[in-house]
């Protein structure tokens, strides 16, 4: 048997593949080594996953993709962590940037881009990540993502900087006062999932300017500080997957448009282009 996850600020979402052929699935609460201990992975894995493993010993590749799983030590906490579930098993750690290309590239060149609660780009080769504009978080960066998106809509709407019509809809839907809201995003946890959660409320209102305009500029901004920082990114495909990707899609193709870019794909997760691209393991 083989395990895939693609794990992301959010969610994980974990596909498993049967040497006979089958394909079974599960879904986890997402995860981050940068900002959860690894006790939340080991939980998940022992809560959700284990319960549709008849036998562990039968599970040969476990494929993780994930954010924050770039660095050498974030990958040996993650592998230790499922050894203790499947001793035998062989183990790739793939940062999420690497999924995304694998299942929007497969084996062609291109610029392969993330797009949900948080955001991130590669270089493609067609058959591995060979430039990455640095990725700085949703405090520092993130352009087009969720949190990106849901921070610079909440800081307006503190300061009282949006039209009176989205306020009042906002504060109906989010009747927080300024305290509770802050308190959410710097004494609880994932406070970047907090802020990406007003993207659905955001969509719901793209007949108005202010929205449009929001998500218009955001989408920009990663162009500008990701996209456009790769050479030779006009003679290239651009793919992209996420959620934020995904249902702002027409946005996102008119933003690329007005830019010169060429946008080709765009998924909602990478999850099927990967249980395709690892099936070939099964023997």
């Amino acid at each position: 048997m083989i395990l895939i996850a693609d794990s992301g600020g959010s969610k994980t979402d974990w596909r498993l593949i049967q040497n006979d052929g089958t394909i079974g699935q599960a879904s986890a609460p997402g995860f981050n080594p940068y900002y959860q201990p690894i006790d939340d992975l080991k939980r998940n894995v022992q809560e959700i996953l284990l319960p549709k493993i008849k036998d562990q010993d039968s599970v040969d590749k476990i494929f993780f993709y994930g954010a924050g799983v770039s660095s050498v030590k974030n990958q040996l906490t993650i592998k230790s962590a499922f050894l203790e579930f499947f001793p035998e098993a062989q183990i790739e750690i793939g940062w999420d940037l690497l999924a995304a290309a694998r299942a929007l590239c497969g084996h062609e060149p291109g610029i392969a881009c993330i797009m949900g609660t948080g955001s991130n780009s590669c270089l493609y080769d067609g058959g591995k990540i060979v430039d990455n504009v640095a990725n700085l978080g949703w405090i520092l960066a993130d352009e087009g993502s969720g949190a990106n998106i849901g921070r610079a809509f909440l800081v307006d709407y503190l300061r009282g900087k949006m039209p009176a019509k989205i306020a009042q809809a906002f504060k109906e839907r989010f009747p927080l006062t300024r305290e509770e809201f802050l308190e959410k995003i710097y004494q609880q946890e994932r406070p970047s999932a907090f802020l990406a959660s007003f993207t659905k409320f955001i969509f719901q209102h793209l007949d108005d300017q202010y929205c449009y305009k929001l998500i218009y500029n955001s989408f920009a901004e990663f162009y500008e500080n990701n996209v456009m920082q790769y050479e030779n990114y006009k003679n290239l495909k651009v793919h992209f997957t996420g959620s934020i990707a995904f249902y702002f899609s027409d946005i996102l193709r008119q933003v690329a448009n007005d830019k010169g870019i060429t946008v080709k794909n765009i998924l909602e997760g990478p999850i099927a282009g990967l249980t395709l691209y690892h099936q070939k393991e099964i023997n």
